[in-house]
């Protein structure tokens, strides 16, 4: 599947000095970031450990100290509620097979409820090319809360570049009561409601919206999805149609003819997809990353982060609920109830 193209919310570049070794970490969820987990000897490989997939488990890093390492002037900055407070390199003399880098990271929540943060860092070599990157999920912070976690690059690579500066490159939130999920404890709702990876080709993208009966009773759905489009600021954007059908984007994508009424028995699952075009034109670009979803009009909003980059078409195409046969989450294994 070709990679889903994402935009850049902001970039905060903060070239550091490399440190040996690592220090204690605290819980990357609610509070203050002030209370201490222990810490065991484990090497970045072991990305589990670090949180790098979407966890409220506090992050393990390497016990030892860190060399007291001054940070140039641009890792005391923070934008977007992210800073980076320092980058590791961990080699066989740290006991670890290979080479990787890790970077320790603050974020305050300067929202006014609590959310759930995505967070893409970019690590860099001396020419500042990139060389990898990393992803950290961070949920529940509290607003106003400042929390610290660490992240490592995505791929553990036998003889990388050296790293010699890290960037986040994207910073992503969702309010945790309108948070998408795929599995994990059954919402109130009684639904996971949660976004795909999407495809892209030839300027065309494919965005699946999946709908899973978590609960013990019978869901009904009937039409489309409702949609709302955000900007990065969580700013509604309304120049852009929603148009019911994604036959008027492409033909072929099954998001066509007239919606049927689904009752969806626990266990269950409905899909219904997003489709637009990035063309470039005349006028301002639109990219609007979040995206509320209303499965039904009484239904509670969920926020999903398909990442619309819709260039100057205007449009959106979003096709009707049907039963997703092969009912499958996003880790590819088959929605089951609790």
């Amino acid at each position: 599947m070709p990679t889903f193209p994402r935009t850049s919310a902001s970039v905060l570049a903060a070239t550091l000095l490399l440190a040996a070794c690592g220090t204690e970490s605290a819980p990357p969820g609610g509070g203050n970031g002030e209370a201490p987990v222990q810490a065991e000897e484990l090497c970045p490989t072991d990305h589990s450990a670090y949180g790098d997939t979407p966890s409220s488990e506090p992050s393990l890093r390497p016990s030892g100290r860190a060399s007291a390492l001054p940070l140039p002037s641009a890792g005391g900055t923070t934008e977007n509620g992210v800073k980076i407070t320092a980058l590791h390199s961990w080699g066989p003399e740290s006991g670890c097979a290979g080479v990787d880098y890790s970077a320790d990271f603050e974020l305050t929540n300067q929202l006014t409820e609590a959310a759930t943060y995505t967070l893409t860092f970019g690590f860099l070599s001396a020419s500042g090319g990139a060389v990898d990157r990393g992803e950290r999920t961070v949920e529940a912070v509290g607003p106003g809360r400042t929390v610290k976690g660490t992240v490592t690059m995505n791929e553990t690579l036998g003889n990388p570049p050296a790293v010699t500066g890290v960037e986040v490159t994207k910073v992503r939130s969702v309010p945790q009561a309108e948070a998408s999920s795929a599995s994990g404890t059954c919402p109130k709702s009684g639904v996971h409601v949660y976004a795909d990876e999407g495809d892209a080709a030839m300027g065309l993208r494919v965005v699946g919206l999946h709908l899973v009966n978590c609960g013990t009773l019978a869901y009904r759905l009937d039409g489309y999805p409702k949609l709302e489009l955000q900007d990065e600021d969580h700013k509604a954007v309304d120049s852009v149609r929603i148009l019911e059908g994604t036959d008027r984007i492409s033909t072929g994508l099954g998001g066509d003819g007239s919606p049927k009424a689904l009752v969806l028995e626990p266990g269950e699952a409905a899909v219904a997809g997003l489709a637009w075009r990035n063309t470039t034109q005349a006028g301002e670009p639109v990219n609007a990353p979040y995206v509320r979803v209303w499965a039904r009009p009484a239904a509670a909003p969920v926020t999903v982060v398909p990442e619309l980059d819709l260039g100057t078409t205007g449009r959106l195409g979003v096709g009707p609920w049907r039963k997703d046969e092969t009912n499958r989450g996003v880790d590819g294994t088959s929605a089951t109830r609790p």
